[in-house]
């Protein structure tokens, strides 16, 4: 004869079946929902230097913000507490600050990633250069020495952003600021002179100039 389960038994199976299926779905749409709120490394944005400009000893941000010129991320020429701009030229700084609350009227920020430099943190940066670039020759294409460097004596800026060294290469010979050199962009001393007659032709690069001849 043929055994029949009991109905009441049947249903509080049914119901604990349905209870564990259901476990499983809220369970298994948590995961998902947690799994796609992570970041994707494939998706991280890849670091880039600033402006597409390849980096280079002396044009790039090093470290944070000391008494040797070392600036940190996000420095602006209205950063008073820097050294980096504490002792730059106060006729350049002035120019600096003026250029720049006018670009902001244009949606353009100056980010500074250098200015004033000891003579110590120059020596480093030169080392760093000729290690780099392989020989003296070439790292003078880049980094002066102490006694000779602009930086050095607070009598250059050089500009992180695009944007901004875009801005002062249409603009900056109304302030006196003068893009120095064909193959840093970034670096701007002051020209008085030029507010009239405009920037002098940059130097191919800094082997050209007379002043790093001394």
């Amino acid at each position: 004869m043929t055994r029949t389960r009991p109905l009441a038994r049947t249903t509080t199976l049914r119901i604990r079946r349905l209870l564990v299926v259901g476990l499983v779905v809220v369970v298994a749409a948590m995961t998902a929902a947690i799994w796609y709120q992570l970041p994707s490394s494939s998706s991280a944005s890849p670091s880039s230097s600033s402006g597409g400009t390849p980096p280079a000893p002396g044009g790039e941000n090093r470290g944070a913000l000391d008494e040797s010129g070392r600036v940190p991320d996000g420095l602006t020429v209205f950063d008073d507490e820097a050294a980096a701009l504490a002792n730059l030229d106060r006729a350049l700084l002035d120019a600096l600050r003026r250029a720049a609350t006018d670009a902001a009227g244009d949606g353009v920020e100056f980010i500074v990633n250098s200015g004033w430099r000891s003579p110590e943190y120059q020596d480093e940066l030169l080392r760093e250069a000729i290690s780099e670039y392989g020989s003296e020759e070439e790292a003078a294409r880049w980094v002066a020495t102490a006694a000779t460097s602009p930086h050095v004596s607070g009598e250059a800026v050089d500009i992180g952003d695009f944007d901004a060294t875009l801005w002062l290469s249409e603009h900056g010979a109304g302030y006196g600021l003068c893009q120095i050199y064909d193959n840093e962009p970034w670096h701007y001393e002051l020209r008085p002179a030029t507010v009239e007659l405009g920037c002098p032709v940059p130097y191919t690069d800094p082997t050209d100039d007379p002043r790093m001849q001394q």
